[in-house]
């Protein structure tokens, strides 16, 4: 009798241990599959940045300084209608620069730009700022491009 009520004691000690088990691994199945999703999506919005601020880049690069250039002095961005022309661009997307700097030579327009983040499976835990940059560098040459 006793060693009945034992067998049937440890039995009982397992039963749902299988369960519990599968319950906690599934679990951590949706969490990582979930991480790969919206890690993937905000690369995505990273390239996506990166390209608007590109693009960005190039339109404000396009903004010559008429003046100066037909002073002689050579060519270079018109700082303020580049920025403006930038903004425009971006504000066809609903993004605003973070930035628009310049070399000191004018004929390199740096853009900065920032979008938000927000996943699709993790919620509030994964919003983030994410941040792209591109650059245009003006050049001239009738044959071939000169960067002198």
């Amino acid at each position: 009798m006793l060693s009945r009520l034992r067998r049937r004691a440890s039995r009982r000690s397992d039963r749902g241990a299988v369960a519990l088990f599968v319950a906690i691994c599934a679990a951590y199945v949706v969490l990582v599959i979930a991480l790969v999703i919206d890690a993937g999506g905000r690369l995505r919005v990273a390239e996506r940045t990166d390209a608007y601020a590109l693009e960005a880049a190039r339109v404000g690069g396009q903004q010559l300084d008429q003046a100066e250039l037909l002073k002689g002095k050579g060519f270079k961005a018109q700082q303020q209608y580049a920025q403006a022309a930038a903004d425009a661009y971006l504000g066809l997307y609903g993004l605003k620069s973070a930035s628009v700097d310049f070399s000191d030579d004018g004929r390199v327009v740096i853009v900065t730009v920032q979008a938000d983040f927000h996943p699709a499976l993790l919620g509030a835990l994964g919003n983030r700022k994410v941040t792209g940059k591109g650059s245009a560098t003006l050049v001239h040459g009738v044959e071939k491009a000169e960067t002198d």
